[in-house]
């Protein structure tokens, strides 16, 4: 007995010295943890790791700022509040990295607003909105940067935007820092600061008022309006924005470019047909051509715009109301939407549709020092075509379709070092053409930007308008106005990023902490892609019906009958219609085949989660039995 007692003890004692170990071990790592801070994403797209652009912000910083961020802290544990308290922890590890890089000169401080508290008190004073839940009143959740005088609140942070907190906190900070409005310079040949009404006008017409673009803009920077010719561009402007600059002089077009080779910055809308062009100027249902281009601007970068081609895209069809009255798809109005959209960009992160009304291609690579970001593209079911049929009707576009398996630029951003387009200097205005030194303002002539800097170019203008991204609604309480896409967003957004702090432009979204099943999202996406092949062929079917009929009609033989259809004519319509409900039906079994396969993996992948980690008990328990059975049969 006495050895086995004595075995006994020492595995006790072992066993209580491996423990104590075990126990000092962790409490040394947590204490270096602590003076060492050491964090390791590991994450596959880095999403807990700030980008280089606030970094630099932050170690810029010359002074303390200060971060109020308000969380409502309560035990109640309804889905709604979980999955809040849930994001508000990854609000607040975003918030240590920014404590980590900005040491001493950032101040976090946390507050919990309960009702009639100190802390509430001073969420409403910096401007923040509580969120309302089934089981809290008021569920704050939102932050404040200040410096001195100066605020930027974040009313309440939405888990939904997630992708664009880095940069709405980073930006929050260069406002603070940097308070003085950016200014923005406007040149158009479109009215976007309003139209009076023309002396000739017709009965009951109102006044152009100026563009809600234009409106939003001017809250957080100041718009300045500039002439189509001019010598150059002020030196204070930050962001000049060129709106279908159609028939712009070379005086002017040098002026731009020596712009951006002072380090100025560009957003470029090119158009090949104006919609709202050729309405201000001939009238609706007019087939004038309203086209514009900076052709030696854009060589110069290495691109091509043909600005007699217009994109198609059967598969991002928007419906518009024809000559005749009837709403019909128009391959040339595009609602730019999923993978055509940059998912990844922070400018378009977060956008889910953008209309554009007859757009244009930009064809081409960027020259060495520039750097390509594609925006905006078309499907691979895509066509250029010739663009003033976008004046006719969508069928006959849709008759003659052809795709081309290209994926057209309809929005790039470049980024680098940009040479001048104008390489003898500013042209002459005389026909000897005289390269000079100067420019007539007495500013040096620079053959290349000083700086790095940015261009943003649209292949489309028309997007811009009112008509073309927001609805308003007239109700007893005064007009209401709706969204109806991602335009405003979108240049909202590029503003965001060219306007203000340079260092902005190299925020990336940051990834989405939750994982989708990216199987059955692809299984959807192949079921709706042939769900809309079967849609096109429905519409194929009944454009086909109407050519036949009008055909049939025009080749009656009687003047008299007007509305009696021949025999001939009948057979052919109940042919047509027959083809229309064997159509349909193939429409119904396509849903079904989609909700059946969709559900079937749906409910593979819920019974692989539920009984993977009890299965694995299972089999470990088993194995662990087994090896005890061994050893006690060997004993």
């Amino acid at each position: 007995m006495k050895p086995n007692r004595k075995i006994l003890l020492e595995t006790i004692l072992y066993s209580s010295l491996g423990v104590t170990l075990v126990f000092i071990l962790l409490v040394a790592i947590n204490v270096i943890a602590g003076l060492y801070p050491l964090r390791l994403d590991l994450t596959q797209e880095k999403a807990y790791t700030l980008s280089e652009g606030t970094k630099q912000l932050l170690k810029s910083l010359d002074t303390s700022i200060k971060i109020r961020f308000y969380c409502t802290r309560t035990e109640t544990a309804t889905p709604e509040v979980v999955f809040l308290r849930s994001f508000a922890r990854r609000v607040e590890d975003l918030l240590s990295e920014y404590k980590q890089i900005a040491g001493r000169k950032l101040i976090i401080e946390k507050y919990d607003p309960q009702p009639d508290s100190d802390a509430e008190d001073s969420a409403k004073m910096d401007g923040l909105v509580p969120r309302q839940l089934p089981a809290v009143d008021k569920f704050y959740l939102g932050l404040c940067v200040s410096l001195g005088d100066q605020r930027e609140t974040i009313p309440f942070i939405e888990p939904t935007m997630e992708r664009l907190l880095e940069y709405q906190i980073t930006r929050a900070i260069a406002r603070v820092v940097n308070p003085k409005k950016p200014v923005i310079g406007v040149i158009s040949s479109l009215p976007v600061f309003g139209l009076p009404v023309s002396p000739f006008r017709q009965p009951g017409q109102q006044p152009m008022e100026t563009w809600a673009i234009i409106n939003e803009l001017r809250f957080d920077y100041e718009v300045r309006r500039l002439e189509t010719d001019l010598d150059k561009i002020d030196d204070e402007i930050q962001l000049l924005m060129v709106i279908h600059p159609k028939n712009l002089n070379e005086k002017t077009q040098y002026a731009i470019d020596q712009f951006l080779m002072r380090g100025g910055r560009l957003m470029i809308f090119v158009d090949p047909l104006s919609v709202v062009d050729n309405r201000l100027s001939s009238g609706i249902g007019s087939f004038s051509a309203s086209s514009s281009n900076l052709e030696k601007l854009f060589k110069a970068w290495g691109y091509n715009f043909d600005s007699t081609k217009a994109v198609a895209d059967v598969s991002m069809m928007l419906q518009v109301r024809s000559r005749t009255g009837l709403t019909e798809n128009a391959p040339v109005w595009l609602n730019v939407s999923g993978a055509a959209i940059n998912g990844t960009d922070i400018a378009t992160s977060g956008i889910d549709s953008i209309w554009l009304p007859v757009a244009g291609a930009f064809t081409g690579q960027a020259v060495d020092g520039l750097k390509e970001t594609v925006l905006l593209q078309s499907t691979e079911k895509s066509q250029l075509v010739d663009a003033f049929l976008a004046n006719l009707s969508g069928s006959g576009i849709l008759r003659d379709f052809k795709p081309s398996g290209v994926k057209y630029k309809l929005a790039i951003r470049l980024t680098g070092k940009f040479k001048t387009a104008f390489p003898e200097g500013m042209p002459s205005e005389t026909s000897t053409n005289q390269p000079s030194s100067t420019n007539q303002a007495g500013s040096e002539f620079l053959k290349e930007s000083i700086r790095e800097t940015s261009v943003v170019l649209f292949g489309d203008a028309d997007f811009l308008y009112d008509d073309f991204m927001l609805r308003r609604i007239d109700t007893p309480f005064g007009q209401l106005v709706a969204l109806v896409n991602g335009n405003l967003a979108l240049i909202a957004n590029l503003v965001d990023q060219l306007a203000g702090d340079t260092r902005l432009v190299a925020i990336r979204g940051r990834a989405d902490v939750n994982r989708p099943f990216t199987k059955i999202r692809a299984m959807v996406a192949e079921a709706e892609q042939r769900y809309q092949a079967e849609i096109k062929r429905l519409e194929d079917v009944i454009a086909e019906t109407e050519r036949r009929i009008n055909e049939l009609q025009a080749q009656k033989t009687d003047p008299n009958q007007k509305f009696i259809l021949t025999p001939e004519q009948r057979a052919e319509i109940e042919k047509l219609r027959r083809e229309e409900a064997q159509t349909r039906q193939r429409l119904k079994e396509v849903r079904k085949q989609l909700t059946s396969s969709v559900r079937k993996l749906e409910n593979r992948i819920k019974w692989i989660n539920m009984l993977t980690m009890p299965l694995t008990v299972a089999i470990i328990g088993i194995v662990v039995g087994v090896i005890r059975s061994k050893r006690t049969a060997a004993k």
